[in-house]
């Protein structure tokens, strides 16, 4: 039998004192021998556990129709006495109407339960009898299994008279009673649940207890059955906008769902913390939870124990507490404070003199007084979270509405007690929504900047260098943050690229941060690893700076070279600013839909708990078809819970349908160990029966295929987390490439291998572990001298904001003055000694002339570093003595990538040159000896490449080049560019391996980079103004939000590669999508509601792209091209042009031009563009020969333009050719890639931007004439 759905209950427990003790202590009282009632060892009386009811199939598997994981169960032996049959007397005598006698009774409990602990833990004050009835007391527990797996508990004690423990007693015909002997005890009802619904489970208890009051002790365990039956048939909401309602009178009860598939269930009031702590206490509190300190809360009530510390953990999210976590400790529990690693654990107030007195090293929070000490003083000797992330904390803190009653100010009494609690519940949802926010901003800002310290090829993290980023003040919080669990945990989720609240936050509030900082930075050189973070542009020209007016969609490529971003329009920094609460924090909430279950049946009798799920199946089938197509994430929702139902009643098949609707519109929620446990226990009738229906059969081989994929993944690699250490032992080139990658210092691969070179000069090709160790030394505290460079007001003035100084020279005479020659990313200046001055050297692409010259000093002649400069008559000579021949190297190489990045509007030249001039400087550093020059000299890479290639890009070339894009900028070696696509200010680009990177079109900065599939992308589609189309080698369409940046549809009926997508709309104008795979099949598609219309199939050789033309579709394979009725039969059929046949050539891109009448082709192997009339298909009546053109592999339309990407014969590099639809002329022939154009778009006619192959890997911006 396969697992069945969790359920809202787990168990229900009951737990009390055990009869014959009552019953003798009862005695005592009435005889009045007790001076003082005494504590009872309390037992479980009681466990009611799914399947409550069960009926055997034909294939002998029990069917348990009540959503529940714990089939599997284990028995507990339970000696009891039957006491029920037992009447006590008022003489004290008892009747054996039955013989009270022991019995061995088996009880079925899950799996992981314990009840040995769960007693102590219902009553963790003793189990206390009383003389008089007492108010019913609720708490909450959390139980650990030995995986870190959590199970939740509410439990309510309540008392019940002792006499009403018994059967009524009577003597002498009458109702006996008597007031003075009454004695009371308490009972405990635990309700366990795999989710911490707190509040729901309470209202529920107090539900029970609405019945249980009246009830006779005979109807005691039955009432108990029966409520946790109607419990186990709750289904629990998938992630989203889906939230279940049901009725147990009186109350009606709402199990809110989770955000999403990694975020955790919240049904709690996470505003207690706020209301226990001032904010500096609770940032102390948060604090020691990070450094992972032994943590013990005191509270005089039990329920505020669990619910404060729950707070206090959602409040981290999305870190995790990897250590125990027991927030209810009883009294016979508190040896567990001795425990020698971290912890978190609560217990009663009355203990907290005894522990602090008689354990060491422990952090004691009291809940009830607001305050936070150590056991060893009173003060809290730890480093407090970072000052930055802490006042922004507190300033959104401050503007929170804590106060419930303050709501109710302007609105009479209610007299519906539901409505009142609704009211209350959306109140609280709010507000625990902006608490989310504040407190996830607050982890966002600790951890900022976490990403770009990690190797993701190598899975490592570069914590020296993450530490050299942070203010000097927070060092100590983060050295020892970086040595929890908890951290370890969050960089190995980093490492996986999970896409959780942390990394959308992150990257939301990344541009505006970034900006700030730029504001209050200008002086500091940023860490190598920063300038190669996507969307930094420090290394840009002010002509390459593009437009940073987001709002359009655009850039302005011809703006102005000083137009910089506006100041900050106040110097209060805009932490300190008075904000609302969670302003620019969160993306807006799509409205919540409540689902109510029908109301609960007979829940112990089998046909009718069947009939109950068949009326909630009808409840969620009216659901659906009300639900418009365009709201497809509620209608997942309610194919998850129709598939969970008709799983658990035994309807697999009905079940897989719904789970293969659910595929197709969300993904993300597809319960994929589910579906598996789903299949697995299909018979063989289901399984043939499914055969025949072909969506069924692909959901069966797809689960079947995930399973062999998780069985032959690297599991343990996906938690591996290492850090960074220097090499103990000689390294060959393989390891050097992997150490340098793995120290942050650079990627690229072919710098790399230069380095090696350089290091390795002269002698056996091996690097000295002491050598690197010495060379990383340098590399390091150059970069941290330069980030110490404070440069003052008058010079800053000179240089741009985005500008930093990477070297500075010793104080050298120079023709200009006495002074250190300063080197930024765009200039040479010198800093004059004394009052700092600027005096203007020269900017590199100013630069005529450098050389090494030398300077008369008395009778000797000092090494000189000689700069002729552009329009400028004297020469600039700086006597940089031991320093010259360096320099001379690194200015050089930052002039010559100057030029490169002039040429070729590419500023990452700009960048590789500085990276090369800094290696060299680290080189000459580390090896001091005389082959320390000619070493530094291997990476001159640009000045190398400025002598033996001429660099000169071609007039028209340079004239119409615009910018260039590399995609490939953080990784090892460059990726093809597979296809582009432009979308209203959104440039997408898929490279190798299905990922796809998001630019931002006004400033080509990268916004979010997401993962489709593990296969490569053929084909991109923008069908609405929120879905993304992505045809996959895979054979799956996927389909990816732009709102959200999420992909979590797919298409999946394909059987080959999808190789072409096109938009049109049908007869009736409803808009509907072409698809193509390489197999020749074709599939038309409701783009509003998902669903496959019609499809059929073409005979050819790989079908390649499917264009819609006013009644029929024009489709482009290998070896011709056909134009095809819309019903599937081919309408005309053109043939590779006859020059062209029996080659290797095949047709690789075609293009309509309705309004001329014409289709264009080009072909693989060939350097022709040939124009067919789309009414005269015989033969094409013109074609264009694009000279010095080997090969086509794209082409677009635009304005009255086709532009056309190819490969070149003489150079094999990448060239765009410009046609006139008019004349059907070459206009232009331009050179921007060093491998095949392989993608084109266009972006609004204004640009159009190229895609080259793997040699190059980048993407030219074009200016359309």
């Amino acid at each position: 039998m396969a697992d069945l759905p969790s359920g809202l209950l787990e168990a229900c427990v009951v737990v009390g004192a055990p009869s014959d003790k009552l019953r003798e202590t009862y005695q005592l009282h009435q005889q009045s021998k007790l001076n003082e009632l005494p504590l009872l060892e309390a037992e479980v009386l009681q466990v009611h556990a799914p399947p409550f009811v069960s009926k055997e199939t034909h294939s002998s598997q029990p069917i348990g129709p009540a959503f529940s994981r714990v089939q599997r169960r284990k028995s507990f032996i339970k000696k009891k006495k039957r006491d029920r049959a037992a009447e006590v007397l008022p003489n004290g005598e008892t009747t054996n109407r039955t013989e009270a006698s022991s019995a061995t009774e088996d009880i079925s409990v899950p799996k992981d339960l314990d009840l040995i602990a769960l007693p102590h833990l219902c009553f963790p004050g003793g189990l206390q009898l009383a003389n008089e009835q007492k108010e019913d007391s609720y708490h909450f527990l959390v139980f650990t299994d030995l995986f870190g797996n959590r199970t939740h508990g509410v439990v309510v004690q309540y008392y019940r008279a002792v006499q009403s423990c018994q059967e009524s007693a009577v003597q002498n015909g009458h109702r006996w009673s008597s007031s003075k002997s009454r004695l009371y005890s308490p009972f405990a009802v635990c309700i366990i649940s795999k989710f911490p619904y707190y509040n729901a489970l309470r209202d529920c208890l107090s539900c029970l207890l609405v019945q249980l009051r009246p009830a006779r002790q005979a109807d005691f365990e039955e009432t108990i059955k029966e409520f946790s039956a109607k419990l186990s048939l709750v289904p629990l909401p998938p992630p989203g906008q889906l939230h279940v309602s049901f009725s147990l009178r009186p109350l009606q009860l709402v199990l809110p769902s989770r955000e999403d598939q990694d975020s955790p269930v919240i049904d709690i009031d996470l505003h207690l913390p706020l209301l226990c702590f001032s904010h500096t206490t609770l940032l102390q509190v948060l604090s020691c939870i990070l450094q992972e300190q032994r943590l013990v809360l005191f509270s005089a009530d039990w329920a505020r124990l669990t619910l404060v510390a729950e707070s206090l953990l959602l409040y981290l999210q999305p870190l995790s507490w990897q250590q125990p976590y027991v927030p209810v400790l009883s009294s016979g529990m508190l040896d567990f404070l001795m425990a020698p690693t971290a912890f978190l654990m609560g217990c009663h107030i009355s203990h907290f003199e005894e522990v602090a007195a008689e354990t060491e090293e422990l952090i004691l929070v009291n809940i009830d007084d607001g305050i936070i000490q150590s056991s060893w003083a009173e003060t809290i000797d730890l480093p407090a979270i970072p000052l930055a992330a802490a006042e922004s904390f507190t300033s959104r803190a401050e503007c929170l509405q804590l106060h419930y009653d303050l709501e109710l100010c302007h609105l009479g009494a209610g007299t519906d007690v539901n409505a009142l609690r609704s009211q209350r519940r959306d109140w609280q949802t709010r507000l625990n929504t902006q608490i989310q926010n504040i407190s996830l901003e607050l982890v966002v800002n600790i951890f900022r900047g976490v990403q770009d310290f990690l190797n993701h090829e190598h899975r490592v993290f570069n914590s020296e260098e993450f530490l050299r980023t942070r203010e000097p003040s927070d060092q100590t919080f983060y050295k020892k943050v970086l040595e929890t669990h908890i951290f370890h945990s969050f960089l190995r989720d980093r490492l996986n690229r999970k896409r959780d609240t942390f990394s959308r936050m992150e990257q939301n509030t990344h541009n505006l941060a970034h900006r700030n900082r730029a504001m209050t930075e200008l002086s500091r050189r940023p860490p190598m690893s920063n300038l190669s973070r996507p969307g930094y542009r420090s290394y840009a020209s002010p002509e390459d700076r593009l437009s940073r007016k987001l709002g359009a969609s655009l850039p302005n490529l011809m703006q102005p070279p000083h137009d910089t971003v506006s100041a900050i329009s106040s110097n209060r920094p805009a932490s300190l600013r008075k904000m609302t609460p969670d302003t620019g924090l969160k993306l807006p909430q799509k409205p919540v839909k409540v689902f109510r279950l029908p109301e609960f049946p007979p829940p112990l009798a089998y046909h009718y708990v069947q009939n109950y799920y068949s009326d909630m199946v009808a409840a969620l089938g009216k659901a659906i078809s009300a639900t418009p197509p365009d709201e497809a994430a509620l209608l997942a929702r309610y194919h998850y819970l129709r598939g969970l139902v008709n799983t658990v009643s035994n309807k697999r098949l009905d079940a897989l349908e719904d789970f293969q609707s659910l595929y197709k519109t969300d993904s993300d929620i597809f319960p994929s160990q589910m579906v598996k446990s789903l299949v697995d226990s299909m018979s063989e009738s289901e399984r043939r029966q499914a055969d025949t229906r072909p969506e069924l059969k692909r959901l069966i081989s797809r689960v079947k295929r995930d399973q062999e994929r998780a069985c032959n993944g690297n599991g343990p690699e996906e938690g591996a987390v290492k850090r960074f250490q220097l090499p103990k032992k000689y390294m060959q080139l393989e390891e050097f490439v992997k150490c340098i990658q793995e120290s942050g210092i650079v990627k690229d691969q072919g710098t790399i291998h230069r380095l090696f070179d350089a290091l390795t000069v002269g002698h056996q090709k091996q690097v000295d572990p002491e050598l690197f160790r010495v060379f990383y030394t340098i590399w390091k505290e150059t970069e941290a001298e330069a980030q110490e460079v404070c440069l003052p007001a008058s010079v800053l003035e000179h240089i741009e904001p985005s500008e930093c100084v990477f070297k500075l020279s010793s104080s050298v005479k120079t023709s200009r003055g006495v002074g250190k020659i300063a080197m930024t990313q765009r200039r040479l200046f010198l800093l004059t000694d004394g009052r700092p001055g600027y005096v203007e050297v020269a900017q590199y692409r100013d630069l005529e002339e450098v050389k090494v010259s030398s300077a008369p000093f008395l009778l000797l002649r000092i090494p000189s570093l000689k700069l002729r400069v552009r329009a400028r008559k004297e020469a600039f000579e700086a006597n940089l003595k031991t320093e010259t021949e360096l320099w001379n190297l690194m200015v050089k190489e930052m002039w010559a990538g100057r030029n490169m990045a002039d040429q070729h509007k590419d500023p990452q030249y700009m960048q590789q040159a500085l990276t090369n001039a800094l290696l060299m400087d680290a080189v000459v550093g580390s090896l001091q000896n005389s082959k320390a020059i000619y070493a530094a000299s291997k990476l001159a890479h640009f000045d190398r490449i400025k002598m033996e290639v001429p660099m000169m890009v071609p007039k028209t070339t340079a004239e119409t080049l615009k910018h260039k894009i590399n995609p490939s900028l953080e990784l090892a070696a460059p990726q093809p560019v597979d296809v582009l696509l432009y979308t209203p200010g959104q440039l997408w680009v898929s490279v190798s391996g299905g990922k796809v990177m998001v630019f931002d079109a006004s400033s080509w900065s990268l916004t979010h980079t997401c993962h489709v599939g593990n296969a490569r992308l053929n084909c991109m589609l923008g069908v609405d103004k929120d879905q993304v189309w992505m045809g996959s080698e895979d054979s799956v369409i996927y389909i990816i939000s732009m709102l959200a940046m999420v992909c979590n549809r797919q298409l999946t009926e394909h059987r080959a590669e999808v190789t072409g997508l096109a938009l049109d709309t049908d007869k009736y104008s409803q808009k509907v999508a072409y698809s193509c795979s390489a197999e020749g099949s074709i599939m038309v598609w409701d783009v509003s509601t998902l669903q496959m219309k019609k499809n059929f199939r073409l005979s050819c050789d790989r079908l390649q792209s499917v264009s819609s033309c006013n009644t029929t579709l024009w489709c482009c394979s290998r070896d011709n091209i056909m134009e095809v009725w819309r019903n599937g039969s081919v309408k005309h059929r053109l043939n590779l042009p006859e020059q062209q046949k029996g080659s290797t050539t095949t047709f690789s891109s075609i293009l309509l031009l309705p309004e001329r009448e014409e289709l264009w082709s080009v072909c693989l192997d060939s350097g022709e563009v040939c124009i067919w009339h789309i009414k005269d298909t015989s033969k094409p009546f013109l074609r264009v020969v694009l000279q010095d053109c080997t090969g086509c592999h794209c082409l677009i339309k635009v304005k009255n333009q086709v532009w056309v990407g190819g490969v070149g014969r003489s150079s094999t590099k990448g060239k765009v050719y410009i046609l006139d639809t008019e004349r059907y002329q070459v206009l232009k022939e331009l050179h921007g890639h060093n491998d095949k154009v392989t993608a084109l778009c266009s972006a609004e006619d204004r640009y159009v931007l190229s895609g080259a192959g793997k040699h190059d890997g980048k993407i030219a911006i074009w200016k359309v004439e």
